[in-house]
């Protein structure tokens, strides 16, 4: 009884110091290389890491079934097996997972180009989703192969394998057309993380894609959640598909009175001193006219639609300012006749 119960402290200690082992080695590799942070996201992986190891050497020098007493591949060997295969798999999403993170932080750090990087994550998410799911799928199924319980049934099930895939597919129409639309989604490069689009008249930035759904956080920090298949079988605005900025335009409705020329001067003026302009293009135009009024377009560009949005209120505020105090008579009246 006392040699398993050593056995299993040593287990226990030789565990730690691995994990400790490794965890410090990772950290020196990424003190050497701070321009490749995927060693710094493997540290991630120690947990898993030491559970990996534990059970490994549980399954060889086997002490539980020593302290138990208990035979049979049901027992405390068994036990230790799933707690393997489950441990294998964590590990592998976890490597997986920092992996594809390392190689995305090191290309949003080397390119410059905004709408490159937004595709590159959305893709590079998709493809961690896609692989854990399947490393996910992989781990349960060889988890229940170990009972024998399925092994036995296992001539049967792969006999009726074709009629359960057809009432499974069925079954999940739905869902595995939401599947295949994320993977559309992500390769075809429609939308992308970041971007921002209207959905049913209503504008959000896109803040998460998965295999079923995507996530866009509305002005008001509402979140839309919207089927991935919906961005593949109706129309919307992608506002950011190629290029991250923007041209915000600004109408006001003016008397006919109204000098052109100065308030075109006033927005110049007004751009050259805001933070939001990004100096690429500007204009101020009569784009209609009315009996009563004209109206007068204000047009700017911003390197983001949220920019281009602040930008436009500031504009329309800064210029009807310029009007009430330097020509109010070019604010529109209502113009009556006496008798």
């Amino acid at each position: 009884m006392l040699w398993p119960l050593i056995i299993l402290l040593a287990t226990v200690a030789a565990t730690l110091a691995i994990g400790w082992a490794v965890d410090q080695a990772l950290q020196r590799v990424g003190a050497r290389h701070p321009d490749v942070p995927v060693w710094a996201l493997l540290r991630r992986c120690r947990i898993p890491l030491q559970l990996t190891v534990v059970s490994a050497l549980l399954l060889a020098a086997d002490p539980l079934r020593r302290i138990f007493h208990v035979q049979g591949e049901e027992g405390p060997r068994h036990l230790v097996l799933l707690l393997l295969l489950a441990s294998l798999g964590w590990l592998t999403v976890r490597v997986v997972a920092a992996v594809l993170e390392g190689l995305l932080d090191r290309y949003e750090a080397r390119v410059d180009d905004p709408a490159r990087v937004q595709r590159v994550h959305t893709q590079i998410s998709m493809l961690r989703r896609v692989v854990s799911a399947v490393i996910v799928v992989v781990t349960v199924a060889v988890m229940l192969l170990t009972f024998s319980a399925m092994r036995s049934i296992g001539a049967s099930l792969l006999a009726s394998a074709g009629l359960i895939g057809i009432v499974a597919g069925i079954a999940a129409q739905s869902t595995l057309g939401n599947f295949f639309a994320g993977l559309q989604i992500a390769f075809g490069d429609t939308v992308r993380i970041g971007d921002t689009v209207v959905v049913d008249g209503q504008q959000g930035t896109v803040e998460e894609i998965t295999l079923t759904c995507l996530v866009v956080r509305l002005w008001d920090y509402r979140r839309l959640i919207v089927p991935v298949s919906y961005f593949v079988n109706k129309p919307f605005e992608n506002w950011t598909r190629r290029d991250p900025g923007l041209l915000a335009a600004v109408l006001l409705h003016l008397d006919h009175t109204t000098p052109v020329d100065e308030l075109r001067t006033a927005l110049r003026t007004r751009l050259d001193g805001h933070p939001l302009w990004d100096g690429a293009e500007w204009a101020l135009d009569v784009t209609d006219t009315t009996p009563s009024t004209i109206v007068v377009r204000a047009t700017m560009t911003a390197r983001s639609p949220d920019d281009a949005a602040r930008l436009r209120f500031d504009i329309r505020e800064q210029l009807i300012a310029y009007l009430r105090d330097e020509h109010p008579q070019a604010l529109p009246r209502l113009r009556t006749t006496g008798t």
